[in-house]
């Protein structure tokens, strides 16, 4: 019996689990340690935070996609690997012995080291955590609209940028939503009025203006180069920055934030403590919330496994994913580096890198020659504006349209689908 070990539920191991599931090897035992049962994926996950998909559209669940392939799943975080002994260490069972390692955990926002961030500041990544907070923040929000709101985005890339446009369409509709309960309010109080005589149009205006103050929201974003979205297009960052502009999302360029810290305050309302973001220029920032959404980084665990790792810490892999320092270790999704193939981090390559996986750890195990694989030069971006449009960005060629949305939904949608309703038992033959 050979042990196949998968660290991390991204898009690259869903797909080695569906696989595995119609394509078993006999003798090979599987096991996934996962944090959580249900993975997010990333494609929709600005879709989420808009209020576009509900929690169950955008996450695969773990738990039934190790049951169709026979796999066992750890509920663990994997916080080491000791590769003399070929065993990872998780944080609160033993260790768990493999023959053969792949790893697929995606990645962090970086410089999270930056004075007070790791401690105020909420990341992007991970998912569980960054979704989490701006839940609860939502619901705080729903129930104490008279309180304004300020939220800091530190990164303008396109996570960054993408998660502006989408929280402040959700920030919105909430808003929306307050002011038609207000307006529904105001018909009643003067429809009584009227019938009492009492009733008063200039005073009512006002009072309801007055209350309307108070739902306002301000969205920051912070940017330590001089434009948007290096790695687009310029009529793609134009674009994107007008976008944002018009929308009132006021812009920090060439500030790089170099603080944070807690201001506490004294107050009754469900916000009690505020944070201050400080630049290096001296621009100082007071807020609510700050999310952070930074130059991916990978978990400081790899490097000091022993594992060959670039200078940001990923996994370095050759051509078949493979760990180019210990044979018996891939990698896949934003956790690995493919040395003679640099590309972004982007879920689309985690897609795409789902099947060879999957063929180049079952060559592994029949002990079989590896198949190279050679991912895409460049990708069709689809960047959405959280108005139900989107911008198509590749190469040179940029496109704005809302038939790119719901393109893009659709795509999102057929993915999800290849991870519901499965066969109840899995192909033994």
């Amino acid at each position: 019996m050979k042990d196949l070990v998968l660290i991390g539920g991204g898009h690259s191991h869903a797909i080695v689990l569906k696989m595995f599931g119609f394509k078993p090897l006999p003798g090979v035992r599987l096991t996934l340690i996962s944090d959580v049962l249900h993975a997010p994926y990333s494609g929709m996950l600005p879709g989420h935070v808009a209020g576009f998909y509900d929690y169950d559209e955008c996450h695969i669940d773990l738990r039934s996609l190790a049951e169709f392939a026979g796999c066992q799943i750890l509920i663990d975080r994997a916080i080491a690997i000791d590769l003399n002994k070929n065993l990872v260490i998780c944080q609160t069972r033993p260790p768990v012995n493999f023959d053969l390692l792949s790893v697929d955990i995606g990645s962090t926002p970086a410089s999270l080291s930056v004075p007070g961030a790791a401690e105020y500041a909420i990341a992007a990544k991970p998912v569980p955590e960054f979704l989490a907070s701006w839940n609860q923040l939502i619901s705080q929000r729903q129930n104490h609209p008279e309180k304004p709101l300020r939220i800091a985005i530190v990164g303008g890339g396109a996570g960054g940028v993408e998660l502006a446009l989408n929280m402040q369409s959700r920030l919105g509709k909430e808003e929306g939503r307050r002011k038609r309960e207000e307006g529904r309010g105001n018909k009643e109080e003067g429809r009584m009025k009227r019938e009492e005589g009492r009733g008063n149009k200039e005073e009512g205006r006002r009072k309801r203006e007055k209350k309307l103050e108070n739902l306002s929201s301000e969205i920051h974003l912070f940017h330590s180069g001089a434009e948007l979205m290096q790695g687009h297009n310029q009529r793609v960052r134009r674009r994107l920055q007008e976008i944002l502009i018009s929308r009132g999302i006021q812009l920090h360029l060439k500030e790089k934030v170099c603080a944070v810290k807690k201001i506490k305050r004294e107050t009754t309302l469900q916000f009690p403590t505020d944070y201050q973001l400080s630049c290096k220029s001296g621009l100082e920032l007071e807020c609510d919330r700050i999310f952070w959404v930074t130059q991916a980084s990978a978990a400081h665990w790899i490097g000091e496994s022993g594992l060959a790792a670039d200078s940001n810490g990923f996994i370095q892999v050759n051509d078949c994913l493979q760990s180019v320092s210990h044979p018996n270790v891939f990698a896949a999704g934003d956790i690995a580096a493919m040395v003679n193939y640099p590309r972004p981090k982007a879920g689309v390559f985690a897609v795409r890198q789902g099947k060879p996986l999957f063929e180049n750890l079952q060559q592994f195990l029949l002990e079989k020659p590896l198949k190279p694989f050679a991912p895409q030069e460049q990708y069709l971006g689809l960047i959405g504006t959280g108005n139900k449009r989107a911008i198509a960005s590749r190469g040179s060629f940029m496109w704005e349209s809302a038939l790119l949305w719901y393109w893009k939904d659709w795509i999102d949608r057929q993915f999800m689908q290849k991870f519901s309703n499965l066969p109840k038992t899995r192909n033994t033959k």
